[in-house]
This record gives C-alpha cells, structure tokens and sequence, in this order.
C-alpha cells in the first residue's frame, strides 16, 4: 500500500553507546500506519531491537524515545513522546509519556524516533540536532538533579536545546527512577535507571527539519475549533483546582487509598484539599506545551525557590497512602521526588508498605511509622541513595516482599511489581480488572476503567460482565490516544472519541482512516505489547491483585465492606481474555498474531510456549459467567 509520508520522516536514529556511532534507520511505511506512534511505534521498535530476554539493566537492552505524527501540529496537547524500554521494575514492557518541547525539537531532528542501545564507559550526554550525534563528557553533572543537569549542559552546548536527563536516582539504579524534563516526568517502571545503567545522563535535542501535514490549512481550522470547544466540567474543575481536586471526591466515596490501602477513607483529608492548599501555599497555573487546557497547578514551599507541581497522585501516594497530612511535608515529599528523580506513586507506595512492615514488626525501621513526616522525607533521600534500608526500598515492594517475607507479600501495593494508583481496587471494580490485566501492571493511564466505576454503566461494587466490556474499551481507547500522543483530558471534548482521532490522522498524514481502523489498531498494539511481555517470560499467573484486595473487606466509609473476592477476579480475567481473542489463561492465538502483523510468519514457525494452539478454540466471553455471575 502506498502512504503520505506527512507526519511522518520515516526513520529512526539509532544510536551505540558503546562504540560511539549513529546511524539512520528507515521505517517501513505499512509499520507508521499499523502502529501510528508513540506507544505503539515504540512497542514495534521494542520488539524490533530485543534480542533475547535481556535484563532491563544490561547494555544490550534498547531505551526507545518515540514521537508521533500529531507532534508539532497546533493540534492541542500534541506535544508529547514517549520512552519505551522493558522495566527494571517489572520486567517487562513498560511506556512512559512526559510532554512539552522536548518532543517538538526531539521531532525536529529529523527521526521518529531514537533508539539507545550499548552503555558508555563513563558519564555521557548525547546531544542530537540536524547536523548530527554528538557525545559529550557528563561527569560534571554525574550527581545533580535534572534540571541542574539541564543548566549545565545549555551552558556547554547553548540555550536553545531541550534536554531529557535523570537524576541521582537514575544513577543509582533506582528501579523506579524517572526521566525529567522541565520537573515533568517519564516517570513510572524506571526508565531513569535504564538510563542511568547505560551511563547516559541527559539527551540535549534541537532541530530544523519541519513535518509536512497533508491538509495544513483545515488542520488549522480544526485546531482552533477544538480548542474553542467545552471540555466539559470535569475539565474545568481540573483547571480551576488541578486533578488535586479528585482527593476529597475519592474520600467521600470511600475510594481514597490511605495508609497501605488498609483504608478508603481519611478524616484527615481535608488538610490537603486544594482549596487549603493554596490559601496557605499560594498557587500558579501553568499549560505544557502546545496545551490549551493548562491543568497542572504549582504551589509555593517556604524555603525553595521554584514551586512545587501537585497533582493526585503524587498527593495521595505522599499523604494519605503513607498517613500523613501536613502539607508541607507532601509538598517537600514532592520536591524532593522531582530533585531527585523518583516515582512518586512508587516510591509512596513502597514506603508505605514498608511503614505498615514497620509496624508488624516484620523490619526494624523505627522511623518509618504511618503519619511521621521526617521519616517519609529520610526515607526518600535514603532511596535514591541506596543507604541504608533505602537499598531495598528502591527495587519497589515486590522485591522488598520477597526478601522480607513473613507473609508481607499479601499486602505489598503492585501488580507485577508496578505500584498501584490511587484508585482502590475493592471498590472500584472495573479499574481492578484494568490493574490485573494491564502489560505494565497497575496504571491508571494505560487503562481507564475508573471512567466506568464513576458512571452508571457498571456496579463498581459487583463487576460482572459488562464490566469487562467497560475495561476493553477504555484500554483501546488509551493505546490509541497513547499512540498519537494525546492527553487523555481531551477525552472530554469528543462527542465520537474514535472518529475524532480518526480525523486528525487523516488531516496530518492524509490518510483515509475511519473509526473502525483505529479501533483494529488498537486491538493490535494491545496484542503487541502483550507478545513482548510473553517472549519475555509472562505466565498467567502474573495477571493478579495483592490478597489483601481478595480476603480483607474496606471497614470504613462510603465503600464499608467492599472487597473483591478471588473467584470473581478469576472470572472476570477469564472474559477479558476470551472478548480480546485469546484463550482463558491470555495466550494470544498464532493466527490473531499473523492476522495483525504483530510478527513475522517465520517467528510463528518457531514453537513457543506463548502460543496457543489454534486447535482449541475458545469459550464465547458470555459462557465464563453462567447463572446470576
């Protein structure tokens, strides 16, 4: 098939640490349509350039940088890429979004992407523009934050480059270290210690090289009528309070994770409302790049000079996740988290588990106690440190568990070793299912099955059926937008989500895609990232919750009782996989893999313990049910 080549440059730089070389690498144009970008271009290049079943922190391991064809449209929150590798947490894959101008002037260089492979011998920068690759010496830099990073290299190479870079965490292999750029993050499964492994501490990016699109002029028209349109009061509450304002809404619905997610609810809770917040901390409002939205809400920390960027999460996994209530403390919490490169959903989530540890006795960490703000403040600098207890704490609570032990592994907060969201799973049933299932584990922006719980299509409290149809949408949905790449708010604006999305497409690449297309593509990026996780070592049984969600009933608050037995779960994975084409346990069939040109027909040749033998075929999704499900 004959494409445009608008949107796109139609190759991707490949870069070897380890000999110091570059190359440029053409992208077939059938793969740019079948995986669009972002996301699924990445999870494409990902099983493109593994070869094997490497350790996520070996050289042989790629780190994936991959923009999309929306990037440098006026389309509104277009300006996002994605870093794509196998998690150091997890291992398995894992894709992480950060927006802003790193991704127009990554995109600018020339490539749709950037393929990292090898490890320089010692501190190292790249530094990318139309003339070329450059590496350059970053041990002035080994040991500074991010951003101080940043002002180092700009200072070297010029102002006007972007930069991506880690922080002390990333260098001390933190195993949910992130990459900064601007204090925003490419922040879950740890792709900063991928970074810091490779001893690559920053990538600089400037470029020239403009990006066609097919129908530039309606393209602008569409743009500005899109930014002029209601993005619906969901959107405004967010404008007005930041997705801070979800905090007291979860706890009046018993949703609220607080202390380990031993509770929904906290009387607390009320002190970091962000009406609070900024009575008593002042605010600003500020847009990622090429936003019309401008969603993220900055509050002032006495002592610091920048503000601190808050949102829910990092809110809930630093306050009520881990008892405490001052904001200050959250908001220190928070900084130091961006200072030093870290997950702040892992690292809460981590550290709460290890507080609840502490309180059983299970460790020796005196400090380490629900509501104690110095010991959540210590225990993050001893994390990105790897000091003392710090250096079990930063391979994540699924390892921590392990070596603790003593039955701690029933409520260690992951899922496949990815530390679980502030959504409660017990009650919000549909998102447990989402959390179970998910290629990166528990992840709140790989599946929105949150947006079901909160309407009145399921019984967030009884997830049966429709359910699962509930849980498949919204994770198509996410692998598209996650593709294209879009922020997930402009959810609202659409009236046909699909048949948006389908138009935007066809107005920058030119493109005759339709709602059912997208819809197909998604099912095959869903697929992909699923065959990377089987080649890599995926059994069924890793598609679980904590026991902790299965056997212990929410005993307080609006969703008093609730809890998800492991029957059900096992009921509801079971459809999941039938509707999605797979067998009960989630082996993909080799025919739906040649169907989607996931892999080639020569790899399907080779037997493979990750796939099902057509021979079976599968129960219809409706017989796993029965009577009354």
């Amino acid at each position: 098939m004959t494409i445009s080549a608008c949107g796109y440059h139609g190759r991707y730089l490949r870069v070897d640490l380890t000999n110091r070389e570059s190359r440029a690498v053409a992208l077939p144009p059938d793969v740019l349509r079948r995986c669009i970008g972002g996301t699924g271009l990445g999870t494409w290049l990902l099983l493109e350039e593994t070869e094997g079943r490497p350790d996520p922190l070996a050289a042989d391991a790629p780190l994936i940088f991959v923009f999309s064809p929306l990037v440098g449209s006026p389309l509104t929150t277009s300006a996002k890429f994605a870093v794509v590798a196998k998690s150091p947490l997890t291992g398995r894959i894992n894709d992480s979004l950060s927006s802003s101008h790193f991704a127009i002037a990554g995109k600018a260089t020339g490539y749709d992407a950037i393929v990292v492979i090898g490890a320089a011998e010692t501190p190292t920068s790249l530094v990318i523009d139309s003339d070329g690759v450059r590496f350059a010496d970053a041990s002035a830099a080994w040991g500074c934050s991010s951003q101080r990073t940043a002002n180092i290299l700009k200072s070297e190479i010029g102002s006007a480059y972007h930069i991506a870079a880690i922080g002390p965490a990333g260098e001390n292999l933190v195993r949910f270290a992130t990459i900064s750029h601007n204090a925003r993050h490419a922040g879950r499964g740890g792709l900063g210690a991928v970074m810091g492994a490779k001893k690559l501490k920053a990538i600089a990016v400037r470029g020239s090289q403009a990006t066609r699109f097919a129908h530039s002029r309606r393209l602008n028209t569409y743009s500005k009528d899109l930014s002029r349109k209601s993005f619906g009061p969901a959107v405004d509450k967010y404008r007005e309070l930041g997705t801070a304002g979800n905090l007291l809404m979860f706890n009046r619905l018993g949703v609220l994770p607080t202390r380990n997610f031993q509770r929904g609810t906290t009387a607390e809770a009320a002190a970091l409302s962000p009406e609070v917040l900024a009575a008593n901390h002042g605010k600003t409002r500020a847009s990622c790049a090429a936003c019309t939205i401008g969603c993220e809400h900055i509050y002032q920390l006495p002592g610091r000079a920048s503000g601190v960027r808050l949102e829910y999460e990092n809110l809930f996994a630093l306050g009520p996740l881990c008892g405490i209530s001052d904001p200050n403390v959250v908001l220190e919490a928070s900084a130091l988290c961006d200072e030093l490169g870290i997950d702040t959903i892992s690292a809460g989530a981590t550290l709460a588990f290890a507080m609840e540890c502490s309180e059983r006795g299970l460790i020796d960490a005196p400090a380490l106690r629900f509501g104690n703000g110095a010991g959540l403040l210590d225990g993050l600098k001893q994390i990105s440190a790897r000091t003392g207890l710090g250096d079990l704490l930063a391979n994540g609570s699924r390892r921590a568990a392990d070596e603790i032990g003593q039955g701690s592994e029933a409520f260690a907060p992951h899922v496949k070793g990815l530390e679980i969201p502030g959504y409660e799973p017990r009650a919000l049933q549909t998102m447990a299912l989402g959390f179970a299932v998910g290629t990166r584990g528990a992840d709140h922006n790989r599946s929105g099955a949150y947006q079901a719980d909160f309407s009145e299509t399921v019984d967030r409290f009884h997830a049966g059926p429709e359910s699962v149809a509930a849980a498949i949408e919204t994770e198509n949905e996410a692998a598209v937008m996650d593709s294209l790449i879009l922020c997930k708010f402009l959810r609202g604006v659409f009236d046909d989500r699909f048949a948006e999305m389908a138009q935007m497409l066809e107005l920058v690449t030119g493109w005759d895609v339709t709602p059912a297309e997208l819809t197909r593509t998604a099912t095959r990026i869903v697929a992909a990232r699923k065959w990377y996780n089987i080649s890599q070592g995926w059994k069924p049984g890793e598609d679980k919750l904590p026991q902790r969600f299965l056997t212990e009933p929410l005993p307080d608050g609006a969703s008093e009782g609730a809890v998800l037995s492991q029957r059900q779960l096992d009921k509801l994975i079971a459809a999941y996989n039938l509707a999605r084409g797979w067998d009960r346990e989630g082996w993909i069939p080799e025919s739906q893999l040649a169907e989607l040109g996931i892999v080639p027909a020569a790899v399907l040749m080779t037997p493979n313990a990750g796939l099902q033998n057509d021979a079976s075929t599968p129960s219809p999704p409706g017989e796993v049910w029965g009577e009354g499900h």
